[in-house]
């Protein structure tokens, strides 16, 4: 039975302000990541949810992003790879912090946004990236996008990679993901999302916006967390899986 871990971008909420549905949707997945103050969170939301995952069982992962709240981290930002590498390690470091005042450990890094997009095209900045992972700790697992620069960038230092699929979302004919902004960008249509997902697992590869055929191998599908219609969709998506015999397991476990 081919088996695929289910993750989901979480802790996201800062100060007074509550974004997404932690506490439901962690249940529901089997790896979650965890902002790291920069493009969102705090250090007490950070805490709160690692208490939460680690009650629940699932993998704690760092997703570590531009500092840029406003843009939530979505905005490309012209630094250095050197630059990324230094905030990579800063907040790859303070959430491995929090988990151990927690007696929890990190087991996995996904960038966040405009930087996890650079680092899946940019090859010398991926390096930089995975390097820094790396560093923190050889053990982690790096979460990249499928095909994408991290992905060979991590596998080149000997380093246990996660290649990554977006449920919600269209790939160009290069295998990146379609800019947010583009028409189709992003799928609405459960139905059709969780039917490409299933086709990527069971026949490793998925259709581009203008129709080209890739290969996409998932080792961690994204469900994303801060959509209306989060929760629901991340029981459908686990529905359809059994039904078409696909197990859910977390990633980084030993075989």
């Amino acid at each position: 039975m081919p088996q695929v871990d289910l993750n989901s971008d979480l802790g996201e909420s800062f100060g007074c302000y509550t974004i997404g549905m932690d506490e439901e949707v962690i249940p529901l997945v089997t790896s979650c990541n965890i902002a790291c103050g920069f493009h969102a969170g705090d250090p007490s939301v950070m805490r709160k949810t690692v208490a939460l995952a680690r009650e629940a069982g699932i993998g704690i992962g760092a997703h570590p992003g531009y500092q840029d709240a406003q843009g939530f981290g979505r905005r490309p930002f012209d630094i250095t790879p050197d630059e990324a590498y230094d905030i990579m390690v800063y907040q790859i470091g303070a959430l491995a912090g929090v988990c151990a005042a927690q007696g929890a450990r990190l087991q996995h890094v996904k960038p966040h946004g405009a930087l996890y997009n650079r680092a899946a095209a940019d090859a010398p900045f991926a390096a930089s990236v995975a390097r820094a992972v790396r560093d923190v700790d050889p053990g982690l697992v790096l979460v990249g996008l499928a095909n994408g620069q991290l992905v060979s960038a991590g596998r080149a230092l000997g380093m246990r990679v996660a290649e990554e699929y977006f449920v919600d979302r269209n790939y160009d004919d290069t295998g990146l993901l379609a800019n947010r902004r583009l028409p189709g960008a992003i799928i609405a249509d459960a139905d059709l999302a969780i039917e490409r997902a299933i086709h990527v697992v069971m026949e490793g590869s998925t259709t581009s916006m203008s129709g080209k055929e890739i290969d996409m191998h998932a080792d961690t599908i994204c469900i994303h967390g801060d959509g209306s219609k989060a929760l629901a969709f991340a029981r459908l998506i686990r529905e359809r899986f059994a039904v078409a015999g696909i197990g859910i397991a977390r990633m980084g476990l030993p075989d």
